[in-house]
């Protein structure tokens, strides 16, 4: 190992740094603005260092100018940037879940700061999105996206030009899933706002004098809480199963 460390190819070190910091700059929980840069810069240096003596044998040899190796930088920081895109938009399904469910049950006009997505957000959506990068650490599935940067160099290898169109291809599905899976995760609150709305309306034409607004909000939110409450583990576990598919596609791990 001592023999690894001081013989350590600088330039592998660069191309490993290159893939690994621009996709630990985008991934969810690994980016986010509420960790430091410096702590952020130290875990991509170090992990890059522990693994250039084990993707030493993949990587091509240094180049003979500066332009190749400036063309050898753009590829990996592509490559990177899409390996960090991908499980950010798995992520971005719970904000759309969050929105849908803040819709349904009154609560879309209370808005906080996201950590998650970096934005204003219904405080609903906020919660939901916590919870499933909380689920993604606490289960280690975290390792997940490190292990899909290590395998991608089987499928993208440093010395192939990146196919934007395929990535571009891939990443519109991948958006079209993650609303599906939102869509999905927020269907029971969307069912028993439908059949609520309907029941409403209908004791409106019933009983005009009813102050419909009065009385059937604090109902709607209540009962929107207990049917969240109720199927929470469920939303997450669809989550979960959805994020970890995901990643499977990069690697064999």
């Amino acid at each position: 190992m001592l023999s690894q460390i001081i013989n350590l190819n600088l330039f592998a070190f660069l191309l490993i740094f290159v893939r690994l910091g621009t996709a630990m700059s985008v991934m969810p929980g690994f980016g986010s603005m509420q960790v430091p840069v410096p702590i952020r810069l130290t875990f991509a240096l170090l992990i890059s260092f522990l693994l250039t003596p084990v993707l030493l044998p993949v990587l091509p040899g240094e180049p003979t100018s500066a332009s190749l190796l400036a063309l050898l930088i753009v590829t990996e920081a592509v490559v990177g940037l899409f390996l960090g895109i991908i499980p950010r938009i798995f992520m971005a399904s719970l904000q759309t879940a969050g929105t849908i469910l803040a819709l349904v049950s009154s609560m879309s006009n209370a808005f906080t700061q996201d950590p998650i997505s970096e934005s204003q957000s219904s405080v609903l959506s906020t919660f939901i999105s916590t919870a499933g990068i909380t689920l993604v650490f606490v289960t280690n599935t975290h390792h997940l996206m490190l292990a899909a940067v290590v395998d991608s160099y089987t499928l993208f290898a440093p010395t192939s030009v990146p196919l934007i169109g395929d990535m571009s291809d891939y990443i519109a599905h991948r958006v079209a899933d993650s609303f599906r899976i939102g869509l999905q995760i927020a269907s029971p609150l969307i069912v028993s706002g439908l059949a609520y709305y309907i029941v409403l309306g209908i004791m409106g034409r019933l009983m005009p004098q009813l102050p419909v607004f009065f009385f059937g909000m604090p109902i709607q939110i209540a009962l929107q809480f207990w049917i969240l409450i109720s199927s929470f583990s469920v939303m997450m576990l669809v989550f979960m199963r959805y994020f970890e598919n995901g990643l499977h596609a990069f690697g064999s791990f």
